[in-house]
């Protein structure tokens, strides 16, 4: 299948299929004149990158999961990024858990607000960041 017929049917575009390749992610089985050619299981390997990168692998790591005689994933690895999104929910929760606080809260304004406080001590000292664990902070309502 040529690479245009790839990119219509896995909706990845053509340059990022060329820069797949480039990084040893999907192999071209040939050319038809300047364009590439690949075998239909092309979209099983993509879909597998985009399975991989949806859940937060980054290339490299997919590159070090696919051999040509298919993916081998390691069950660690799953684990850790299975892990690493659970961390990522429970503070995405917690945020949103403050939004809506916010949104609702009655007191008259958000510095007066002992639940607003507490998330703000939070992200003051670090317990609120992107790679922090920030504990259950929103647990109490106040």
């Amino acid at each position: 299948m040529e690479i245009s017929d790839v990119a219509k049917q896995s909706g990845i575009p053509a340059s990022t299929l060329r820069y797949y390749e480039e990084r040893g992610l999907i192999r071209s089985t040939g050319r038809r004149g300047l364009r590439r050619l690949f075998d239909e299981d092309v979209l099983e390997r993509l879909g597998l990158i985009s399975l991989g990168r949806a859940a937060g692998f980054t290339l490299d790591e997919i590159a070090a999961m696919m051999s040509p005689d298919g993916p081998r994933i390691e069950r660690a690895a799953l684990i850790a990024k299975a892990d690493e999104l659970d961390k990522k929910i429970r503070q995405m929760t917690i945020m949103r858990d403050g939004l809506h606080h916010a949104a609702k809260c009655r007191a008259p304004s958000h510095m007066e607000c002992p639940t607003f406080r507490r998330i703000l001590r939070a992200a003051m000292t670090g317990r609120i960041s992107p790679k922090g664990n920030p504990g259950g902070m929103i647990a109490r309502k106040g």
